[in-house]
């Protein structure tokens, strides 16, 4: 129990791994790029209270392990990650501005697996022993107990 988070009303343990990678697999996040994206990055999670754990910028793809709170969709921490590190990096590194017209350094997708201490297994033997009766119809997976 001491790996859950809490936030006002909420306990969590929400962990992802995120991959992305530049436009066209270009090589250009090494040496001052690669420590800014670091930065931005920080700056980006720790706005929005997400912790990261090991992280890792490749020349050409990022690979980023969080924790993040349950108010926050996956995709929406990558659009601030993507958006906020493309803008800057463009406006702060002019190399990078003639290797991409268009303003965007990031392809457009992006890989996210989530990560947890229990299996899918360990949660529907949990909730399989919560009632011993099976439900009449037979059915969905998903029991009503009758108080």
């Amino acid at each position: 129990m001491e790996h859950y988070r809490t936030s006002a009303h909420t306990r969590f343990d929400l962990k992802y791994h995120f991959v992305w990678i530049t436009k066209y697999r270009k090589a250009i996040l090494g040496g001052a790029v690669g420590l800014r994206l670091r930065e931005l990055v920080v700056e980006v999670c720790q706005t929005n209270d997400v912790e990261i754990l090991p992280g890792h910028i490749s020349k050409d793809h990022v690979h980023l392990f969080v924790s993040v709170p349950p108010h926050l969709a996956p995709s929406k921490l990558m659009q601030y990650i993507k958006g906020k590190t493309s803008r800057k990096l463009a406006m702060e590194f002019k190399h990078i501005q003639k290797a991409f017209w268009g303003r965007h350094i990031w392809a457009r997708g992006y890989f996210v697996a989530s990560s947890g201490n229990v299996t899918d297994e360990v949660i529907r033997e949990y909730i399989r022993l919560q009632e011993t009766d099976e439900p009449a119809d037979g059915g969905a997976n998903f029991r009503v107990v009758d108080e």
